[in-house]
This record gives structure tokens, sequence and C-alpha cells, in this order.
């Protein structure tokens, strides 16, 4: 059975990149396909096992390997140029048009989805307003290729035989978007990499990439002027925004080797999530270290945390969170108080066991057996 593996398209090291890697350790004959691949060496060899990955043309248009979100028109092109005629079964990885290669009758195509296109769909308004496009010309075109791409993402909703979802929060999307039912397998957690550590200082951390979704500087700002410290890691384009607002008691580290990161992560009172994420990678990481996590109570969070909220009355020992209602600074102080009031009474080792539910081998191992199921159905009914 020749296989092969789709992915939007190769440039870091993310959470979609380490699916993609248990794939690979999975099954080591897949030919890999993607939009464009710009991985440095160290990562390709960690996540492809140094397979070279075969590119559409975006790869080879001006800056395209840097700037090929600026090719987003040409996407539904590029990614039906792919040729997988030769292969049986086909997985793609896809949060943006992955799902959309041409296959045919005689191949079986399943799709591990980690949203549906967001700017094309949930995030769309929200796309327009970040990136100055509400109107003017610019802003014309750019809803112009969003509703076509919407068009196209409607269209290309049969391709895949099934669908396979990296939460329920996304199983739900997929149903609201193309009317499809999916199976859930929560994405891998390297949980291995993360342990507990008997010191716990007097400070508050988050970690994430600096950009406006991710709600970094709500959280700075809830803190900012208060008694507590509160440690950020991470860039991007709301670095300069952030360090704007930021008081003396919170510091920005930006980049910080993985290292000095997982010490600051494990020895921290707790993690502080403030985004609607598909899923949430960090919060399980924290989880893994022992840390509580305070969290906006919405999207992923609420299947990847086992919190509460202010006000309840429960057994504090059984939880690995607290939870906050709305993304303002008022809920998220008041979470703060409330796990504060508890926070002695959080159990390490039991944080820890919630995270444990997302490790690898737990992930390649669930994978694997509904992959084979599926193709042993698809065989039968092939016959």
């Amino acid at each position: 059975m020749k296989k092969a593996l789709v992915h939007d398209w190769f440039t870091v090291y993310g959470g979609a990149e380490r699916c993609v890697e248990s794939f690979i350790n999975l099954w080591e004959d897949f030919d890999v396909f993607s939009l464009v691949d710009d991985l440095n060496e160290s990562d390709r060899k960690t996540i492809l096992k140094g397979k070279k990955v075969q590119t559409s043309f975006i790869q080879n248009l001006p800056f395209g390997k840097k700037r090929y979100r600026n090719y987003l028109p040409l996407f539904p092109l590029a990614i039906e140029q792919l040729d997988l005629r030769d292969y049986e079964l086909i997985i793609s990885s896809s949060s943006s048009v992955a799902k959309g290669v041409l296959t045919n009758h005689n191949q079986l195509h399943i799709v591990y989805m980690y949203s549906p296109v967001r700017y094309a769909w949930d995030l769309h308004f929200q796309y327009l307003k970040e990136s100055g496009l509400e109107s003017g010309f610019k802003g014309f075109l750019a809803k112009y290729f969003l509703h076509k791409l919407r068009v196209w993402d409607l269209i290309t909703a049969n391709r895949p035989d099934y669908y396979i979802a990296i939460s329920n929060y996304i199983a739900k999307r997929i149903k609201k978007t193309y009317n499809k039912e999916a199976f859930v397998i929560y994405p891998p957690v390297d949980t291995s990499n993360f342990n507990i550590s008997e010191v716990t200082k007097n400070y508050y951390i988050t970690c994430s990439r600096m950009v406006p979704y991710k709600k970094i500087d709500l959280i700075v700002r809830a803190l900012s002027g208060t008694d507590r410290q509160l440690i950020v890691i991470g860039d991007g384009p709301e670095y300069d925004k952030i360090k704007r607002i930021a008081s003396e008691n919170v510091q920005l580290l930006g980049f910080v080797e993985k290292d000095q990161m997982l010490k600051l992560l494990k020895e921290s009172r707790a993690f502080i999530f403030a985004a609607e994420e598909d899923f949430g990678i960090a919060p399980v990481e924290a989880q893994a270290c022992g840390v509580p996590v305070i969290a906006y109570g919405a999207g992923g969070a609420l299947e990847t945390i086992n919190g509460f909220y202010p006000q309840q009355n429960i057994e504090v020992e059984r939880y690995s969170g607290v939870f906050f209602k709305e993304q303002t600074e008022e809920s998220l102080i008041e979470s703060l108080n409330c796990f504060e009031q508890v926070e002695s009474r959080f159990d390490k080792n039991v944080i820890r066991d919630n995270a444990l539910r997302f490790r690898t081998e737990r992930f390649e191992s669930e994978f694997k057996e509904l992959i084979d199921k599926l193709y042993r159905n698809w065989k039968l009914e092939q016959n």
C-alpha cells in the first residue's frame, strides 16, 4: 500500500508538525507533500526523519517560502496540482487547504483536522480587523478572495472519506461548517519532557507567541500594577505593544531556550491562559509539571483542564485549574483571587495525571488503531 501525507506547509516546529512527526513514527514509508517547505535541517530531521517534501509551485514563486501567505488566493489551485494518483492511502494534516487534494474512488483519504480554515470562517472578521483590511481597495480584494476560498472549501468538503478532529470543540465546528461527523483524537503532547518541581516560587507565568487572539495583553493589563509577579515568555508582532503596557511587576523575557522555559514553568504558582484555542498544548505542558492552570473557560481548555469556576463548592484536590468566564480583566482577577484562596489544596500529582491523558504514546496508539480500522472497512467495501 503506497501512502501519501499532505500537510499545509512546513515552516516551523509547532503543534501540527508534532502530529506529522507521530504520523511518520507510525508509518515510515509516507511520501510527504506540502504547499511549501522552509524547515531548517534540525527540525526536518526531527519531524520528517530527513524525508524530502514534494512541494507546490508556490515554493518557487518570489519569496514563496517566507511569505507564502501572500499567495493565499493561489492555495486552492496549488494544492490541487499535487499529483497523488499513485497512492492508495492519503492522510491530510489540515488547518487550511490540505484536505482539498484531488483523489479518486480507488483511494482512501482521511483528514486530521486542526480547524476549518480559521480566517475564512469563524475568525473572518477578526482577521480583517487585525490586518487593517476592513475597508479600502485592499480590503475589498481580501474579502473577495476569502469569499472564493469559502466557496472552494465547501466544494471540497466531500473529498475526504473521513474526518478526525483534534478536539470535540473542533468536531462541532466541522459539523457546523461542512455538515460532517468527525472522530476525535486529541493531538500528542510530549509529557515525558516535563516533570514536577518540589520548589514553587512567587510568580505566575504565561508562554505564547504574541499575536492578538492569544490575549497576552489582557493578562498583562490585569496583573500590571498589582503585587502579583508575572513572567511572560514569547515574542511576536504584539511584543512592543505589550511591553508598553507592562509595569515593573511584569517581566517580558521574549524567546527563551527550552531548558530555561521548563525551569521557570515548573517553579511557577500557576500558568495563565486567556486564549480560546482549538486544543492548546501549553496548558497541558504546564499541567505535566504539576502546575495549576488559570484559563478562559472556552474551546479546547474545557477538554484539557479539569477546572472549576469561582463560587463553586468543590474538592479542590481533584482539580487541575480554575476557569474564568469572560475574556476581561475583571473575570481573570476574580479567578486569580479564587485560586489564591485554595492554592495550597491543589495536588501536583493529580494535576500531572490529568496531563498524561494526552501523552504521545496514547495519540500514536489511538491514531494507528483508527486508521487501520477505517482502512480495513474501506477495503471490504471496495471488494
